[in-house]
């Protein structure tokens, strides 16, 4: 048997501070140096209609958008191109018709914001159905 004393003897451990200090470099540097306007230059390719043109629907209503951001519903031009002016518009072009399709013509040059307005105020007035109109490209 062994009664002697320890001398000089330490319990291993490993220090956590050091470790812990090169993981916050490391997230520091990644957080610097990583780019975060990747999705706002994502670049895109609208796809191009060649479906046949479809008979006129009775349940349809014809939301026409042009190029200055005018908007005209039913062919009735609204004087204020709001969503809620325009919602009330669908609302009364939609009367007596049963789960409407809205069909917006909008221009190559319309503004992004005016079609937008479009698909809020369809939504507000709850008329989820909604189509819009292309045309094929024409050949050389």
């Amino acid at each position: 048997m062994k009664f002697g004393r320890r001398y000089g003897r330490e319990e291993p451990e490993i220090n956590l501070i050091p470790l812990i200090d090169v993981f916050l470099v490391l997230i520091i540097f990644l957080m610097l140096t990583n780019t975060y306007s990747r999705f706002a230059s994502l670049e895109i390719n609208l796809p191009s209609a060649e479906a046949a043109e479809q008979a006129e629907d009775k349940n349809n209503i014809e939301v026409d958008v042009t190029a200055d951001g005018q908007i005209t519903v039913a062919g009735m031009p609204l004087k204020t191109p709001e969503p809620r002016f325009i919602s009330e518009a669908l609302a009364n072009a939609a009367a007596g018709r049963i789960d409407p399709m809205i069909v917006i013509n909008a221009d190559a040059k319309a503004p992004y914001q005016s079609v937008v307005d479009v698909m809020q105020s369809a939504q507000m007035a709850n008329y989820p159905r909604i189509s819009f109109t292309t045309q094929t490209a024409a050949e050389p």
